[in-house]
């Protein structure tokens, strides 16, 4: 055995009390240095997006524009439908009358309508007193904020249209209103996702039940069916109206951007079912708008909006590039843009309700005025007034989501099926190998024993990741660790240190949307929108993240040297050419990061021990964690075909311990 001198025997004992608070004091500082700004991820994950926007197919004949829309709506559909049963998509309306209000001039008839089996909603259908054979009517959906049916403009915009001659459908949004409760927080669609339905389904179904109500109305003129409503509104009426050809006339208000204005503005991206998994993939909102050709679309936004969809930044990609074809089939008028002044907030004020009032009037060749009531302000009710009335057990966005779940049962994997199950989780989390293009060290420090270098990993498809390599700068290294915590490599200072007075050398990692390879500002740090834009655009924040884990296992394991690709890079004398790597995880996020990856890629690993983790992705329909918390563990179709013990079983060689409620940590012997 190699002699240590006096000073090599301080350092080593220095090195082996890493649990100690002076090895505590030398490894901090090495964890929180700064290795990449937020902003810099932010840039990084804009450009991976800009590469995923679908180009928009060429203005060319009425023919072919209808070739083109066939593939697109099919193909958009099939997408929001993933995962639905077929016998609730194809279902007939099921609306019961439960009461009405007699107004002057109208009546407001309340209804109580089934989405799917077991989740209702409410809904208002403004008459007008004298009813007539084929009526036009309007289908009115609401956006986000309280209040939901009842709110003051929509009530307002609904008694005028009816008034006006129009049958008025005013429908409740989920979240909102008689469906507002936490288990309905828009986000929790990812359950839904998880289950393997894709969560925009039941927000397309909870419309597309009024649209086939007013459709089998008999005293409604089919060929006069509009739509509109403001920000969440405007979305739903962009999306139903795009790809349901029974709505003419269309009204969205302050609700959507193209994909590209998204994300060059994450603050107008939208809410999670605005961005569900693949929605935006090949169909982006621009590429739907042409699905409205020629039928009549007036497109209000406002110029100082206060949310979202400001007019001067989104009209490119909703407006003026879709002007062309309107104008290919000889209908440019029939896409018309109106920019709200007053108030310019984000708003459907009497200004925008007018714009219209008017758009209806001559879309529909109503006789009636295309003004607002005098009266109007007074005719407004309140929310109580309106109440509708929904079943006790209702369900929710999270009690559909659990029910669905209820019905998945997984069976082990068997040894013959282990190489077609990674195909299928590779298909799921859309995992695509990239390589370390470049391994930046960013810092390197040594100081009583401990020897680090920060990195900031370049990988081949644009995005990067962030860690922290120290070792024994006295003692020889045989083993290699790599870390990662949801709380970012800090929170990781002793597990490190114990691990380095057992010979390792440590890897604390953070990959893309952990710790500080989270895009937004330091203030605002970006996760959940992130998530959903990766989501949204065809890929999987866990797949990319699982790849990254691998990426850099291979860059650490098929090196000789402390991990640096540089030339000229300090050489140790512990091979790590072809070594396996040990996990150890904390939470849930990486978790199952790591035990994906280790499924994926079961002979670069040796062991993953994961505390404070889930032992089941069952627990997540039990409202443990928030989407905002975990946003990889909502994968589509995740649940439906794997649970943990299943990815367990695809990382065999690897040994798996999980560690629930053990404060003390764990460590290789």
């Amino acid at each position: 055995m190699k002699k240590i001198g006096t000073l090599g025997l301080s350092l080593l004992a220095c090195s082996i009390g890493l649990s100690a608070q002076t090895t505590r004091k030398v490894l901090d500082p090495l964890l929180q240095q700064k290795l990449q700004d937020p902003t810099v991820v932010t840039d990084e994950l804009r450009h991976f997006l800009l590469k995923k926007v679908p180009a928009l197919p060429p203005a060319s004949s009425k023919t072919a524009l209808h070739q083109q829309a066939e593939t697109l709506r099919k193909h958009a559909l099939a997408t929001i439908y993933h995962g639905w049963p077929e016998e609730w998509i194809n279902s007939a309306p099921k609306f019961e009358r439960v009461g009405v209000i007699e107004r002057k001039g109208y009546r407001i008839v309340k209804y109580r309508y089934e989405i799917v089996p077991g989740f209702y909603s409410a809904a208002l259908l403004y008459e007008p007193d004298h009813l007539t054979p084929n009526m036009p009517a309007v289908l009115n959906v609401n956006g986000h904020g309280p209040g939901g049916k009842a709110v003051e403009h929509k009530q307002k915009r609904c008694i005028n249209q009816a008034r006006h001659g129009m049958l008025a459908l005013n429908l409740e949004w989920i979240g909102f209103g008689e469906l507002a409760s936490g288990e309905n927080a828009h986000n929790n669609i990812g359950l839904l996702d998880l289950a393997g339905a894709n969560g925009a389904g039941l927000f397309y179904l909870a419309m597309r039940r009024g649209l086939d109500f007013l459709y089998e109305d008999p005293r409604v003129d089919r060929k006069r069916i509009a739509m509109t409503g403001l920000s969440g509104g405007g979305w739903q009426t962009m999306l139903l109206s795009t790809l349901d050809e029974r709505i003419g006339p269309s009204i969205p208000v302050a609700g959507f951007s193209s994909l590209t204005t998204a994300v060059e503005h994450p603050e107008y991206a939208g809410d999670a079912e605005q961005n569900a998994p693949d929605v935006r993939a090949s169909a982006d909102y621009a590429q739907l708008m042409t699905l409205r050709v020629p039928r009549p679309t007036l497109l209000i936004y406002n110029s100082m909006d206060d949310c979202c969809f400001r007019s001067g930044i989104v009209k490119q990609g909703v407006y003026d590039d879709i002007k062309p074809f309107y104008a290919a089939v000889h209908h440019p008028d029939n896409l018309q843009w109106y920019q709200n002044d007053d108030p310019g907030t984000h708003n459907y004020q009497l200004d925008s309700r007018l714009q219209s009032y008017r758009f209806l009037k001559d879309q529909f060749h109503l006789q009636t005025s295309a003004e607002e009531d005098p009266d109007t302000d007074e005719e407004v009710l309140s929310a109580e007034d309106l109440i509708v009335g929904l079943p006790k057990d209702n369900l929710t966005i999270i009690g559909l989501a659990r029910k669905m779940a209820e019905q998945i049962h997984h069976n082990r994997i068997r040894p013959s099926e282990l190489e077609k199950s990674r195909e299928v989780l590779r298909s799921i989390t859309r995992f695509e190998t990239v390589n370390v293009t470049h391994a930046w060290p960013v810092s390197a420090s040594r100081d009583k024993g401990i020897e680090s270098r920060g990195y900031r990993f370049e990988f081949s498809n644009g995005l990067s990741a962030t860690g922290v390599l120290v070792q024994s700068s006295v003692r020889a290294t045989n083993k290699t660790a790599l870390l990662i915590s949801d709380k970012g490599r800090l929170s990781l200072a002793v597990e490190a240190g114990n691990l380095l007075s057992r010979g390792y050398r440590v890897l604390l990692l953070d990959p893309i949307l952990f710790g500080d390879s989270i895009p937004g500002t330091p203030e605002r740090p970006n996760l959940s929108n992130a998530a959903q834009m990766l989501n949204t655009v065809g890929e999987r924040p866990l797949g990319i993240e699982a790849a990254q884990v691998v990426s850099v296992t291979q860059w650490l394991s098929d090196s000789n040297t402390d991990g640096s690709s540089s030339p000229g890079a300090v050489k140790y004398t512990a091979p790590y050419s072809g070594q396996k790597i040990d996990l150890l995880t904390q939470g849930p996020r990486s978790e199952a990061v790591a035990l994906v990856a280790a499924a994926l890629e079961p002979k670069r690993f040796s062991s993953l021990k994961a505390e404070e983790g889930i032992t089941s992705l069952s627990e997540l329909f039990n409202g443990k964690f928030s989407y905002a918390e975990t946003p990889e563990l909502v994968c589509l179709d995740l649940y439906q075909a794997f649970d943990l013990s299943q990815l367990i079983d695809l990382a065999t060689p690897t040994t798996i311990n999980f560690y629930e409620e053990n404060p003390t940590p764990i460590f290789w012997k």
